[in-house]
């Protein structure tokens, strides 16, 4: 399988989309956008979920990614990322995504690229795409440290 090089940034025309493809450029959409409605609607939102992340660690129920996405949308800092070097494996009422993010991260003068390995895990539940679990991770640890320090203002 050769990995998809063509970005998933959630400004692709989403009439032209649909399944996999689709739910992934809304949870873009929804993350580069701010917007915590169309997070919410791509997420299960149950205690099954989990999210495991650079900065805020292992998350589990909805409760506590809301509360991620919450502090990440109503801060200072302006996150943009975008999905690629991907491939989508389908299997029955189960998809999961693994590629990688690259992006910014921007608060005030600091700037640090990101680039982030990244894994999504959705199931389909009542007829709807679900994301269940996300796991990101950053490889280069100068990078990690600085995105750290970045998100934490040290």
């Amino acid at each position: 399988m050769t990995p998809e090089q063509r970005p998933i940034t959630g400004g692709e025309d989403k009439d032209a989309l649909n399944g996999p493809m689709l739910v992934l450029s809304e949870f873009y959409d929804a993350f580069n956008s701010r917007d915590l409605n169309k997070i919410s609607m791509n997420w299960a939102r149950t205690d099954e979920v989990s999210m495991d992340n650079p900065v805020g660690g292992i998350k589990r129920g909805w409760a506590e990614i809301r509360a991620v996405y919450e502090r990440i949308f109503n801060g200072p800092a302006r996150v943009y990322v975008e999905f690629n070097d991907y491939t989508i494996h389908e299997t029955g009422a189960v998809f999961y995504a693994v590629g990688r993010e690259r992006g910014e991260f921007r608060l005030g003068d600091t700037v640090v690229r990101l680039a982030i390995r990244t894994s999504r895990i959705y199931r389909l539940l009542d007829g709807q795409w679900q994301q269940v679990h996300h796991h990101g991770s950053i490889d280069d640890p100068g990078l990690l440290a600085r995105y750290q320090s970045a998100v934490r203002g040290k």
